[in-house]
């Protein structure tokens, strides 16, 4: 019992450093205002927003991670997303 709390600790902390490693591109993102629709910067984010999401899917059907924890993580990443899309709209809209 105690191992397997274990292991279901080290999967969601293994997941928040991944989720968090994203984080740090956004936020790259958000202190240099780089355009988010320049092709290299979405394709980025797509595929590592895509392997997180498939990393939290594998956890949760192996019971480490409850949905809604995986939930939780990935609505975290997509409001900073839409906040780094909102601060360069209003940049834009300043020019």
């Amino acid at each position: 019992m105690e191992m397997a709390m274990e292991l279901k600790r080290r999967a969601l902390e293994l997941l928040q450093k991944d989720a968090d490693k994203i984080s740090n591109l956004i936020q790259v993102q958000r202190d240099n205002l780089t355009m988010p629709q320049c092709p290299l910067y979405e394709e980025v984010l797509d595929t590592q927003m895509f392997g997180l999401s498939r990393e939290i899917e594998f956890a949760v059907r192996l019971g480490l991670v409850t949905e809604a924890q995986g939930h939780a993580i990935l609505a975290d990443l997509e409001k900073e997303l839409s906040s780094l899309h909102e601060i360069f709209s209003q940049k834009i809209g300043q020019s």
